[in-house]
């Protein structure tokens, strides 16, 4: 250990040739990494953080990425336990966040389209809703492993991929020590703190919002969580630029224009529908078209690294058969175990009725099961990649849902179904589609993070696996649990991408779908991508999402940018400054998951954390929670500055 650097290399944030990539384990290097200890951590751990994501999304419509927090919790856990359990090494803490993370990713899955079912009266059992889970967590944690090679090691310093940056910072920092460590945890400290006060004190809103005069519903705004802040730093000024861009081009043009002139293509907007009454209703559908465009392009120019990559793989599984040593860090699932997996899998999910309940007819069931599966290997390759860019906490999965619904719904009513039994159906698959991209994401965060620690990949994708089997059931119990209590669509639980689900999906039924709003936003991703030459998945983000979202980044972003062009040409101060603040930001979003997780937790077990009104500091709110985001600012400034040795 002693020969080990004290953080992780400089290469972990350069664009490099992934295959040059030293890890901070060498490969040539081994010591206890998958164990029985880090297993049953990850999987309690997971319990625990999916049923806290699955009220966060039903109440807001948001999860949270909980790779930091489950860095942070696993390596405080293990060194409480190392009296009893033994020392527990950093590969293991490795294993246990990977196995805990994969909860979060089933419940965003689950809460946006099961409560739909609520809502039509087809409440669904606990039985069909855990193996809905289980299939599209396995299927999407599965079609992940191949793509590892082609958005892992050969798009290394093109995808930062933030989450798996900085829950890796957060482990070496505590296997090492030092001034890394002291600014991982002073961000975790400061973003659990300003969430704290957000959440539970409420000294000020979350969102402030500017309007702009003389334009009606032209307005921009700001989510003052400090994750957000924390993953623009990480993700650099380029991107956020790009991102921030698309968010502005809804809120500032898209918005006010139909606010004008949406009557002229059957779009009125009423007087007094709010701004986010507009994003809600209309904008979705042209962010849901534009992002399931841009992931389409995605998926074409990848195409071909990506069959480099099976090559890759098919040749590891020949030198395997022949005895060659295949080196550890570069050790997958075979791509043979892969593929009948999933056809197992497929085939289990159409034989088991209790999953497409809707009708009793065995092809029917595996039309279903083979659409699912197809849309989930596509929105795996488009969620893996997105998340790389802006994290698992801002990836539009809901975005890739929609676009599942719609073209779900193409099929099935080609097919023959109709009414409620259509419906069904299709969020059926909806739901499989979504936990697949949903922890596909989570994956890749996860296989990042290994790959800059030098962990074996193979252990890690099996502690995926385990992570979904363990969890499932537990999650969707508490996504019931917590509609039996409350009621799915009630002020307590509103579960709006749920809601957004059913709307879309009785437009498709019903045969009232706003296919123009749809085609607006190819438009946008074609013009973007083929005229403007940027990358148009980034800007697609910032399309969907709302405005809030993407100002916070992009201040991050601006901020990396002014810190690195004040150091001149000096490289090696560059260097150090924004590692200083890449370890802050991502202690930033730990802090920010942590809180959320823990609010979650509390709201499940019946108690209401908040300590006061939300609106009690009035007319104030927006300049409070200004001053507060600035001085977050500057702490994120001001953990940057670092001396050079001499």
């Amino acid at each position: 250990m002693s020969d080990r650097p004290k953080g992780l290399p400089s290469q972990a944030y350069e664009k490099i040739d992934g295959d040059l990539y030293q890890p901070y384990i060498p490969k040539d290097e081994t010591m206890t990494e998958f164990t029985i200890k880090s297993l049953v951590y990850g999987s309690i751990f997971g319990i625990l953080f999916g049923m806290a994501n699955a009220y966060l999304g039903l109440r807001s419509g948001l999860t949270i990425s909980t790779a930091i927090p489950l860095a942070v919790l696993t390596v405080a856990v293990s060194r409480i336990f190392q009296r009893w359990t033994g020392k527990t090494s950093i590969l293991e803490n490795n294993i246990t966040k990977t196995t805990g993370s994969a909860s979060s990713s089933l419940a965003s899955g689950i809460i946006f389209t099961i409560p739909a079912l609520f809502m039509w009266g087809q409440e669904p059992g606990l039985l069909k809703v855990t193996m809905i889970a289980l299939v599209g967590g396995l299927i999407g944690v599965l079609f992940m492993i191949p793509l590892r090679r082609f958005l892992i090691i050969n798009e290394h310093g093109n995808l930062p991929y933030p989450e798996g940056l900085g829950s890796a910072e957060v482990l070496v920092a505590a296997d090492t020590g030092g001034a890394s460590a002291r600014n991982v945890f002073t961000g975790l400290g400061v973003g659990f703190v300003f969430t704290f006060l957000i959440k539970i004190v409420r000294l000020f809103k979350s969102e402030i919002w500017l309007k702009l005069p003389f334009i009606r519903n032209a307005q921009v705004g700001m989510d003052t969580q400090p994750s957000l802040l924390g993953v623009g730093y990480i993700l650099g000024f380029r991107i956020s630029l790009i991102m921030v861009s698309g968010g502005l081009l809804s809120f500032l043009i898209l918005i006010p224009g139909l606010t004008y002139f949406g009557h002229l293509i059957g779009f009125p907007v009423p007087e007094d529908m709010t701004v986010m009454a507009v994003w809600s209703k209309y904008i979705r559908y042209i962010g849901a078209g534009s992002v399931a465009t841009a992931g389409f392009i995605t998926l074409i120019k990848s195409i071909p690294t990506m069959l480099a990559s099976f090559k890759i793989g098919f040749e590891q599984l020949a030198k395997a058969k022949q005895g060659f040593k295949i080196d550890r860090t570069d050790d997958d699932m075979s791509l043979k175990t892969v593929f009948i997996s999933v056809g197992i899998i497929t085939l289990a999910a159409a034989m088991l009725p209790m999953i497409f309940d809707f009708t009793d007819s065995i092809w029917m069931r595996i039309l279903a099961a083979i659409t699912a599966t197809i849309f989930a290997f596509f929105f795996t390759t488009v969620s893996s990649r997105i998340v790389g860019l802006v994290g698992v906490t801002s990836n539009p999965t809901s975005g890739m849902v929609i676009a599942t619904l719609i073209l779900t719904s193409l099929i099935f009513l080609g097919a023959g179904l109709e009414g409620v039994t259509a419906k069904v159906a299709i969020i059926t698959v909806g739901g499989i589609v979504g936990c697949a991209a949903s922890i596909a994401g989570d994956t890749s965060q996860d296989l990042k993070a290994g790959f800059l620690l030098g962990a074996t990949p193979k252990k890690q994708q099996y502690g995926e696996l385990i992570g979904v089997i363990t969890t499932a059931f537990f999650v969707a119990g508490s996504v019931l649990i917590l509609g039996k209590a409350h009621g799915f669509g009630s002020m307590e639980l509103p579960a709006p991408q749920a809601s957004m689900m059913k709307m879309i999906i009785d437009g498709m039924v019903e045969q009232n779908i706003p296919w123009v709003l749809v085609a607006i936003g190819v438009a946008i991703t074609l013009f973007v991508n083929f005229v403007l030459k940027l990358p148009a998945l980034a800007f697609a983000v910032g399309v969907y999402l709302p405005v809030t979202t993407m100002t916070p980044i992009f201040i991050g972003g601006t901020i990396r940018k002014i810190i690195e062009k004040n150091c001149g040409d000096n490289k090696e101060l560059i260097e150090k400054r924004r590692e200083a603040g890449i370890l802050f930001g991502a202690g930033l979003v730990g802090g920010d998951g942590l809180m959320g997780v823990l609010i979650g937790l509390l709201v499940i077990m019946g108690i209401k954390p908040e300590m006061l009104p939300m609106d009690w500091a009035g007319k104030f709110s927006f300049f409070v929670a200004a001053i507060c985001f600035v001085g977050l600012a500057y702490l994120l400034v001001r953990a940057t500055r670092v001396k050079l040795d001499k």
